[in-house]
């Protein structure tokens, strides 16, 4: 009998063993679910054109979203009404936990530096900012060859203008082209000289007015400058301006003469004024530094993104497609290879272009 109780107690003192280890085990598991549920939070600093501007910021963000569909981050974003919000803006998003910062646009380039060097835990990537070897560890710039992008609309307008006005009311005989810029910045720059030099490739005697209007955000500006353009003959208008070319769409809308919007596909700002639209993948390029955050692979220094990569170029048609001639297109497929292998100079600069 001793014996049986001596037996039946050691299994007693296993069995509660076995249920505090189970029990301590339980415990612990809900804490270490909820760290790994815990997601990487993503966040964007919008320059002073802000979300709905239907090109750049709003380029931005679908990358962030992205990244939040694909692998489940938290996004969080915040509007920038003017330039001293910047280092504020970036600053406190890193501090309130975030692991990678963008700002959006090369006039963020004094303020993502000085937030990415105070805030060294925390990842920044700066669109359209270049990386200089003494720039901190935690930044990376990411750069587009706009000028290609440009080059590839500027053949389109060039050949539509004269050679096939008469595919469209739209256009007219007069061999005018117009251009309106926002701020005369590098990625600006190199969007409009591309686009001259495309369309002079095609169409060597097109006279092209170009007009810098000095903002991103000034719609009134952007509408007075295309109907300037118009009355002197211009039937396609192209715009790197933000928030101020929705204005210049808008007056081609009014005029009846067509657009060529910028950034991204804006087709669906005006699908019977916008042509085609002069793109660089800004949703993929940011979408693909929020991988690398993800995957544990960030890389400091500069990412640049152009026709070798298939991330610029030119949108669809769309409802233009039936009237534009099928030369027009071959002629775009003929230049984009010959880019590809390194057989057409695009010029970046009102230097280069002369």
């Amino acid at each position: 009998m001793k014996k049986i109780l001596s037996i039946l107690l050691v299994l007693c003192l296993i069995g509660t063993a076995a249920v505090f280890a189970g029990g301590q085990k339980d415990a612990d598991t809900p804490a270490e679910d909820s760290a790994a549920a815990t997601p990487i939070v993503v966040s964007m600093a919008t320059d002073v054109g802000g979300l709905g501007d239907k090109s750049f910021n709003d380029g931005a963000y679908a990358g962030l979203l992205m990244a939040q569909s694909k692998h489940g981050v938290e996004v969080r974003v915040v509007e920038s009404k003017q330039q001293t919000d910047y280092v504020p803006n970036l600053s406190g998003l890193a501090e309130d936990g975030s692991s990678l910062v963008y700002a959006v646009g090369f006039l963020m380039e004094q303020a993502i530096k000085e937030a990415a060097a105070n805030n060294p835990d925390t990842y920044f990537a700066g669109i359209d900012i270049w990386a200089a070897d003494t720039d901190p560890a935690n930044f990376q710039g990411i750069s587009f060859n706009e000028h290609e992008a440009g080059y590839l609309a500027g053949v389109v307008a060039g050949m539509m203008t004269k050679e096939y006005a008469s595919a469209s009311d739209k256009l007219n005989d007069a061999n005018v082209l117009g251009i309106v810029l926002g701020m005369f910045i590098p990625p600006v720059e190199k969007f409009e000289v591309g686009f001259i030099a495309g369309a002079k490739s095609v169409n060597p005697d097109v006279e092209i007015i170009s007009v810098t209007s000095g903002s991103f955000v000034d719609q009134a500006k952007g509408k007075e400058a295309a109907l300037a353009m118009i009355e002197q003959g211009a039937d396609i208008i192209f715009h790197a301006a933000g928030l101020t070319g929705l204005g210049a769409i808008n007056a081609c809308t009014e005029a009846g003469v067509m657009a060529i919007g910028v950034d991204v596909d804006q087709n669906n700002v005006a699908p019977d004024t916008v042509l085609t639209s002069a793109e660089k993948k800004i949703v993929q390029a940011t979408y693909l530094t929020a991988k690398s955050v993800i995957d544990g692979n960030f890389k400091s220094g500069n990412a640049i993104y152009g026709i070798q990569q298939d991330a610029v170029g030119i949108s669809p048609f769309h409802g233009f497609d039936s009237i534009v001639p099928q030369a027009v297109k071959d002629e775009v497929a003929r230049v984009t290879s010959e880019m590809k292998a390194g057989n057409i100079d695009v010029p970046v600069s009102r230097a280069d272009l002369n």
